[in-house]
């Protein structure tokens, strides 16, 4: 088993992966900040760590970025390309740089400058101080965006929040970072469509979050249409499990069980006379009879689909990992009483 007394002096070793899709105004500058963090230098809680590599996920925008991503990688010995066959979407482009990352650690950002590389080490110290797999930065003022899509945004987070009861939805951010074994696991498994953070949720033990102040996006146009903030809603929700399709199965069992007792009801109601309509008893049985039938086989197809969907998500059964103390989060040369 590896010693981890024999790293506690080591730096933590950290990935940076972007999606870059417009990147071609905005990438030399974020650049430029992340390479203050590739040699060895402290959070603000006093823990060395150094940025190992940036990985630039090409993901075929129209602007040039691709040209700009290879005369940054022959500057740089640090920054490596991974290129994708057409535009597949942000979540997409982030899997795959994950997936080609090697870091104990892998931080993600966007490209267009919102993100300030200098809060990688805060949320560092985070994970360590809380011991958490995950660390999302927590926008400490309104994003730089209009108010109907800060709305649309929220409204969405809160709708995944109720149907998924594992995810954490109001603390999703692009701007994460993520133990590294726990990272390309996620690479590995998440199915197509799937959102990154609702995947990360199904295994992440424990999650933190960090007051981070965002920036502007500058003069950059954004990168999301109407058509790809709909898409982008649309995957959130579908990602966020089965719960839909259990209320399915829920209402086809009350059906069952209240068929029967409603039936009853009515005979009782005809018996007395309270209502003499012919033939209105017997279609209302008849009725509930063939509704609860129908809501009941509807709720055994859900329960199938559901496995169905799960299984298509890539949502595994379990996730083996080495001893925490063997890794990164059990590696603090700080004492307690040290930290800023």
């Amino acid at each position: 088993m590896e010693n981890v007394e024999e790293h506690q002096d080591e730096p933590h070793r950290v990935s940076v992966v972007v999606p870059v899709y417009q990147g071609s105004r905005t990438l030399p500058a974020l650049v430029a900040e992340v390479a203050a963090s590739t040699s060895v230098r402290d959070t603000p809680g006093g823990r060395p760590y150094l940025v190992d590599e940036l990985v630039l996920v090409d993901d075929c925008g129209p602007d040039g970025s691709d040209a700009v991503i290879r005369a940054l990688a022959a500057e740089h010995a640090w920054v490596r390309p991974v290129w994708l066959s057409r535009n597949f979407g942000q979540h997409a482009a982030t899997l795959a740089g994950i997936s080609a990352s090697g870091g104990e650690w892998v931080v993600t950002l966007d490209e267009d400058g919102q993100h300030d590389p200098e809060d990688i080490g805060r949320l560092l110290d985070a994970a360590l101080d809380e011991q958490a797999d995950v660390v999302y930065a927590a926008p400490a003022n309104p994003p730089p965006h209009g108010a109907a899509r800060n709305l649309a945004s929220r409204s969405a987070k809160w709708l995944v929040s109720k149907l998924a009861r594992s995810a954490r939805a109001n603390d999703f951010n692009s701007y994460r970072l993520v133990l590294g074994e726990v990272a390309r696991s996620v690479a590995a498994y998440a199915g197509p469509g799937i959102y990154l953070d609702v995947a990360i949720s199904w295994v992440a033990r424990r999650v933190a979050t960090v007051p981070v102040a965002m920036r502007g996006e500058g003069d950059r146009p954004s990168g999301y249409d109407l058509h790809r903030l709909v898409s982008h809603f649309w995957r959130l929700v579908l990602s966020s499990g089965t719960t839909p399709l259990r209320w399915v199965s829920v209402s086809g069992a009350a059906a069952i069980v209240l068929a029967p007792v409603i039936a009853v009801v009515l005979l009782i109601g005809r018996a007395t006379g309270r209502w003499d309509a012919p033939g209105w008893t017997s279609t209302m049985v008849l009725l509930m009879a063939a509704t609860g039938a129908i809501l009941f086989a509807l709720g055994v197809i859900a329960e199938y689909v559901g496995m169905a969907v799960n299984m298509a998500m890539g949502k595994p059964l379990y996730l083996p990992v080495r001893d925490r103390r063997d890794g990164p989060l059990g590696r603090d040369d700080v004492a307690p009483g040290g930290r800023a």
